[in-house]
């Protein structure tokens, strides 16, 4: 759990400098570092699709995941309970920030294999690039939305130490086929994201969270049947 602490720290530092700035920049420069991150995160979600759908081995995985994913989080209404819960303790945008903060930190890699290598080899190298990654990363954010972005820290903390205790027990459960499909629906997400972030299109991302649990249940049902 190193790696994810180091991961942690360096959000929570990056989050408190990029409050800072936020102070100090005018409405017109806010403006256009939103637009930089509704841009980064549609890159970031494309490249994620585009490298990992090639090497997918159930190509319409990711469709169902999706759709019942999304199901289970518009029963449960997760958009509307997390925006209520964050606009409690703060103002403006940062629901929508924070939602792609937790994208971002979470979806990739890095994040994924990082425990992974943590909890099977004691390689803490993967977390420590991604943890330099997000405390850059999480600059621009909170100077953007604010410290709330912080909180995003609770996330991945909480993320990673669950790949990291799964690793830890299955080890062998945890394959590359489980994760290009979880990359592949992380980039669609941080696609959403984007998109909302620019205006384009509103979407209740948060509701298509449990789509990434979805792909682990339908691998073991996969196996149970083969």
């Amino acid at each position: 759990m190193i790696g994810t602490i180091f991961n942690v720290i360096m959000i929570l530092v990056g989050s408190t400098i990029g409050s800072l700035f936020k102070k100090g920049i005018k409405k017109e420069y806010h403006d256009v570092l939103m637009t930089a991150m509704g841009l980064v995160a549609l890159s970031i979600g494309v490249n994620a699709i585009v490298q990992y759908m090639p090497t997918s081995t159930y190509p319409v995985l990711f469709i169902v995941s999706l759709a019942l994913g999304g199901v289970i989080g518009q029963m449960l209404n997760l958009e509307d309970k997390f925006n209520s819960a964050v606009s409690k303790y703060s103002k403006g945008d940062l629901a929508q920030g924070l939602s792609t903060a937790i994208l971002l930190y979470c979806i990739g890699t890095l994040s994924i294999l990082g425990p992974v290598e943590a909890a099977v080899n004691q390689n803490y190298t993967y977390l420590i690039t991604n943890g330099i990654l997000d405390g850059i990363t999480s600059i621009v954010l909170a100077s953007t939305f604010g410290f709330g972005i912080a909180l995003s820290a609770v996330a991945v903390f909480l993320w990673q130490g669950a790949i990291y205790v799964m690793a830890l027990f299955m080890e062998n459960a945890i394959n590359t086929d489980i994760m290009n499909e979880v990359n592949i629906i992380g980039g669609i997400l941080i696609l959403m994201s984007g998109l909302g972030i620019l205006n384009i299109k509103a979407f209740k991302t948060m509701n298509y969270l449990p789509a990434l649990a979805v792909v682990p249940v339908m691998f073991v049902i996969f196996r149970f049947f083969s």
